[in-house]
């Protein structure tokens, strides 16, 4: 009896460690952390407010069909030359089997999603770049499928809408892919002069030829919270001009400090911000084409 109680009185109570086999794994995706914050949010709650932090503002990226479903009214939209692919006119290593990649990882066959939609009714021809492509990289087909976006918009003379996101012209293309600058600037040009309206939402990042064409030409030139929008790099300039650059520079903020936007807006305000603009701008508004 002794022995029995003695060998009771010595067990230690100690928490019990769950095995690996115990643990229960969170599944993946179920929670993100936002690089700015460093908060950790529901996925769910993060996508039903436009992945937009709702701790510290900071705005996720976005895919153009995410973007796409955010802002058009239900089976409005119809897309525009889904069939136009890229080649490889100078033979560059890999990249078709890059391209395939980008493919599957975008759901998209190329860095621009066109086509014709409305928004709260209004009619619109709208091109989204989605940086999961090519990190948006302007190639041949970017160019051509945003021109014959425009002429469409021309055609119905509907007002034109783009949401850039873009790391400049694509390397493998060389000089033709430079070419889109000049192409799509003068579809504009020519939509401008007929009285097109032109809205242009620049998103992280827009830089290199893009910000240096097409997304610089709006009526409207908009930008989402915090975006990096630029030609060249900080370190290239700094180099060159022989000056340490501010804190916020090539920010949305600076640019809009410094006149190069009309207005910074957040994600969750941008649709009713576009339907004030199309209100204003249509047949019968307070202006006409």
């Amino acid at each position: 009896m002794l022995k029995e109680l003695f060998s009771k009185s010595r067990k230690k109570k100690y928490a019990t460690i769950p095995s690996e086999r115990d643990k229960q794994d969170v599944p993946e995706g179920i929670m993100t952390k936002c690089p700015s914050c460093k908060k950790i949010m529901y996925t769910k709650e993060l996508l039903k407010n436009l992945k937009v932090c709702s701790h510290c503002g900071y705005h996720h990226r976005m895919s153009a069909f995410e973007r796409l479903d955010s802002l058009l009214d239900k089976d409005s939209f119809t897309e525009l030359d889904s069939n136009l692919v890229s080649g490889n006119p100078l033979n560059f290593p890999n990249y078709i089997e890059k391209l395939e990649q980008d493919k599957a990882k975008a759901n998209l066959n190329e860095a621009v999603l066109t086509g014709t939609g409305t928004i709260e009714g209004h009619e619109v021809v709208i091109a989204i770049m989605d940086a999961n492509f090519r990190m948006g990289s302007m190639g041949s087909v970017v160019g051509e499928k945003i021109t014959r976006a425009i002429e469409k918009a021309h055609e119905l003379m509907v007002p034109f809408i783009i949401f850039t996101a873009s790391g400049g012209a694509r390397m493998q293309e060389g000089i033709l892919s430079l070419m889109q600058m000049a192409k799509t600037s003068a579809a504009l040009k020519l939509f401008s002069e007929d009285g097109g309206l032109i809205i242009s939402v620049m998103t992280h990042p827009t830089t290199g030829g893009v910000s240096a064409s097409f997304a610089s030409l709006g009526d409207y030139n908009l930008a989402e919270p915090g975006a990096l929008i630029g030609f060249a790099g900080r370190s290239v300039i700094e180099q060159t001009i022989r000056e340490e650059l501010p804190d916020d520079f090539q920010t949305a903020e600076f640019l809009l400090k410094h006149g190069q936007l009309d207005a910074v807006v957040s994600r969750l305000e941008l649709k009713e911000k576009l339907v004030t603009i199309l209100e204003i701008h249509r047949p019968g508004g307070e202006l006409q084409w």
